[in-house]
């Protein structure tokens, strides 16, 4: 997980060099280092190309703006990865932004970002998210006082079992919790990217796609803000590869289903 978290990275430090980006993270580079390099050079042709990553990285950072505008007390990123959000984002002062991971990651990060100083009052926490207990106890203490918090599991999902998202999902059944933001793929794209990943995705297999797409989480009791596929995004961004674009003429796929038909995008749910 750490290397693909290196690869967002690199994406997000080219993104950074172009003169229309899409966003600035002057960090990306630092975190990413030649071990990013080196698993880009490594990746399969069609896999380097990162303009899905550019794409979700700009929404999200859009989706967050809106629900601070909104009145979000917290951001609680989960899984947060090398993420840099709270060091380059427009962010009130006050905010309180709470990243969490595991605990050789959150250490190489602080390491990498110890001299930077964030916008807005950050807190990380080692922490085993897949321990229900541990998750459990995280939680209760991180959402105190809190009343409009906002989760973000930006590129986790995917690498979780079915039973695993419920559990999640589960877990953010608190009246602190107004706002869930996700990325999402369909069983079929997740099929095409696990045959174009080659060795890429050994260490991280991807496994959920479900067959109802956002159906899936109104059916665990959340309301679907929002979709935005990353594909029409993309082109609307002027990020596609010049191959791709005529297909961003046809209307975007149902992200309700079904399965088979290939769709990833970035979810907003609310309660």
């Amino acid at each position: 997980m750490s290397d693909t978290a290196r690869w967002v990275a690199v994406h997000r430090s080219t993104e950074s060099g172009r003169a229309d980006a899409l966003f600035r993270d002057p960090l990306a580079e630092v975190l990413a280092a030649e071990r990013g390099q080196a698993i880009l050079s490594a990746a399969p042709r069609s896999m380097r190309n990162g303009w899905w990553i550019v794409a979700r990285t700009r929404v999200i950072d859009d989706s967050i703006a809106a629900a601070i505008a909104a009145g979000c007390d917290l951001v609680l990123n989960l899984a947060a990865g090398l993420d840099t959000r709270p060091y380059r984002m427009a962010l009130p002062e006050g905010l309180r932004w709470v990243e969490a991971d595991l605990p050789e990651l959150i250490a190489e990060k602080e390491r990498l970002l110890d001299a930077e100083r964030p916008v807005c009052d950050l807190r990380r926490y080692a922490v085993d998210l897949a321990d229900p207990v541990a998750r459990r106890e995280f939680l209760d203490a991180v959402l105190a006082g809190a009343s409009k918090a906002l989760v973000l599991t930006e590129g986790l999902l995917v690498y979780l079992a079915p039973d695993e998202v419920a559990g999640l999902s589960a877990s953010f059944h608190r009246p602190e919790i107004r706002w869930w933001v996700l990325d999402l793929m369909s069983q079929a794209l997740v099929t095409v990217m696990r045959s174009r990943s080659g060795a890429m995705l050994d260490n991280a297999p991807l496994r959920f796609g479900p067959a109802n797409g956002v159906g899936y989480f109104e059916e665990l009791g959340w309301t679907v803000d929002s979709t935005d596929s990353l594909f029409h995004a993309a082109a609307r961004f002027h990020r596609l590869p010049w191959f791709k674009r005529p297909f961003a003429y046809f209307p975007e796929p149902d992200p309700r289903g079904p399965g088979s038909v290939p769709w990833g995008g970035v979810v907003s749910l609310s309660r």
